[in-house]
């Protein structure tokens, strides 16, 4: 615009020039016409490239090679610079995608990803600045549906959605990280199956969950009649021990030593080695036994 406008002047200076308007006219218009041409030059080679992007130059359709990075930078003023986002970007798209039974299954999908600022000239050169529309949206629908196609619906509908998701995340990687997009992330937002098969699923999944509850409480009551067992064999074994070493003279002994604990029993000896016991009463008056 600075540059159109300053021609017009010029041209306009010349024209008075050529009609024969009086020199102390003519001179200054065209004095202040090539000044502000020099001046629009300069203001048309500052361009400002916002944060967060790259700068493209096109001069007409030539394009360098050489992107621009964000801030003022100084270009041919006759070329044309296209700010392209290097920022993070979302994508969500609401599909009708097919399952491995050949179910349709109503999916909305969300992408991270962002333009590898290395490759902006490559992207700008074979897509264009619409390298969403043009290039990732496709391809992130070709890569749900492919996914999908070789899983059974169940698992879109249980916790193996988190594994779909880093299937297709692998998947759109090799198709758009060599044309210059890089992928950060996909996520499974919405999964909706058909109501009698969802229906079915949920009774699958059910008794699926009812059985490993049964088999926690097998394996549970298993392992309480194995602990019985190894006490009940412990209990045997110290009984055969006891056994063995309760002898006649054992047992005297331990007769003996019981009421010995007792203060209210005296141990008399007699002759013939055989115990007597009398027992004492609280006051101390012995009592025949």
């Amino acid at each position: 615009m600075w540059i159109v406008l300053l021609a017009a002047i010029g041209l306009v200076a010349g024209l008075a020039t050529v009609l024969g308007l009086e020199r102390q006219y003519a001179r200054p218009i065209l004095i202040f016409a090539i000044l502000g041409l020099v001046v629009g030059a300069v203001i048309g080679s500052i361009r400002v490239v916002p944060a967060g992007h790259v700068g493209v130059i096109d001069l007409f359709g030539h394009v360098s090679p050489i992107s621009l990075k964000s801030g003022l930078n100084l270009v041919n003023p006759l070329a044309k610079v296209v700010p392209m986002s290097i920022r993070t970007q979302e994508d969500k798209e609401a599909m009708i995608v097919p399952s491995k039974e050949g179910l349709t299954v109503e999916l909305e999908i969300s992408a991270l990803y962002h333009l590898n600022p290395e490759q902006a000239v490559d992207v700008y050169k074979t897509v264009g600045p619409r390298y969403q529309e043009v290039l990732f949206v496709p391809q992130l629908r070709a890569a749900a549906r492919g996914v999908t196609g070789g899983s059974e619906a169940k698992a879109l509908y249980t916790s193996e959605r988190e594994a779909l998701g880093q299937e297709i995340l692998k998947h759109l990687k090799e198709l758009v990280e060599n044309r210059g997009l890089l992928v950060e992330n996909v996520l499974l937002r919405k999964v909706l199956l058909p109501v009698t098969v969802r229906d079915a699923i949920e009774q699958k999944l059910k008794a699926e969950q009812e059985f490993e509850r049964m088999k926690f409480v097998n394996q549970r009551e298993e392992m309480e009649a194995e602990r019985k067992r190894i006490e009940a064999k412990g209990v045997r074994d110290s009984q055969a021990i006891v056994s063995e070493t309760l002898t006649p003279q054992y047992l005297n002994y331990l007769w003996i030593r019981n009421l010995a604990e007792n203060e209210n029993v005296i141990y008399v000896a007699t002759e013939a080695n055989l115990p007597i016991f009398r027992s004492v009463e609280s006051r101390g008056a012995a009592k025949s036994p």
